[in-house]
């Protein structure tokens, strides 16, 4: 058992003894070694549960939701990518600070658990990092109540941008081709949608009855449910990658959200979702002196 996972659970057990939260949220081992699962304790004596691994990468910001009516606090384990999803939360109202104690994990990337999965525990040394720890910019939390360990050294493995900088060269024709080809094979399950903490409406309107996307699930709809969620999120995504993690088709999603991230960045100035839960948003605030050149 390494340092992390002891001064886990003994943070988990204290907290829940002294009835200072309600629950804890963290990692648990699955049935494989590739398996780091979310777990729910609600039992000082269950804080054995909980694990620190290579494979500790699901984002718990959106669970949050679940439990935000509960009368006492939650607590979670927050990587920096975790971290910025609570911010998004708290940002958008949905959540209140007050209503959770932030345990920080400084993270030094998760391995890909796919590629573990084909690999073989006999090959685990030659798994490489999930895609959405190489362009990782925050690895140690922002905001936190308690942080286990020291900070790791920010280590920005690939350019976020460098895969859009080499899309735009495509030709117009060339880009819808690609596109169409990925939304060929959306089944249109949401998982990018449930995954991700900027998407917290109350309700969201593919869920709704409507008549303006068909229930067949076909490259039109599934390109109209791809951007209209893509749009939503502009300015707002933390650039996570659950989205993309989640996708059971492999569509690269962050290739779009990159791609948004990059033009604001351009029209807007430099700017990094879910870092300052009081900042002012790219979008979706009205100011005075907003520069309209580009309108």
């Amino acid at each position: 058992m390494n340092q992390q996972t002891a001064r886990m659970r003994e943070i988990a057990r204290e907290l829940l003894e002294k009835k200072e939260v309600e629950m804890v949220i963290g990692w648990e081992k699955g049935t494989f070694f590739y398996n780091s699962t979310p777990v729910f304790i609600t039992k000082p004596e269950d804080a054995d549960k909980l694990i620190w691994d290579d494979y500790c990468a699901v984002n718990f910001a959106k669970l949050l939701m679940d439990y935000r009516y509960l009368d006492g606090k939650v607590a979670v384990f927050v990587k920096g990518c975790d971290a910025r999803g609570v911010n998004r939360l708290i940002q958008d109202l949905v959540i209140k600070r007050e209503k959770i104690y932030l345990i920080g994990m400084p993270c030094p990337g998760m391995k890909d658990a796919k590629i573990a999965a084909k690999l073989g525990q006999e090959k685990e040394a030659e798994v490489p990092l999930e895609g959405k720890c190489l362009y990782c910019t925050h690895p140690n939390p922002v905001i936190y109540d308690v942080l286990i360990g020291d900070e790791v050294p920010v280590e920005i493995r690939e350019d976020r941008f460098a895969r859009i900088k080499e899309f735009e060269e495509k030709s117009s024709d060339e880009k819808a081709q690609f596109w169409a080809s990925q939304y060929d094979r959306c089944i249109r399950c949401y998982a990018c949608r449930n995954v991700c903490p900027a998407c917290n409406c109350r309700s969201c309107v593919f869920d709704q009855n409507q008549d303006w996307l068909e229930r067949a699930v076909d490259r039109s709809g599934n390109q109209f449910y791809g951007l209209v969620r893509a749009f939503h999120v502009a300015g707002r995504c933390i650039e996570c990658g659950e989205c993309e993690r989640a996708c059971p088709m492999g569509i690269p999603i962050m290739l779009l959200k990159h791609k948004i991230s990059k033009d604001i960045n351009e029209l807007f100035g430099e700017y990094e979702a879910g870092l300052d839960p009081e900042g002012d948003l790219p979008l979706g605030m009205y100011k005075a002196d907003d520069p309209d050149e580009f309108m």
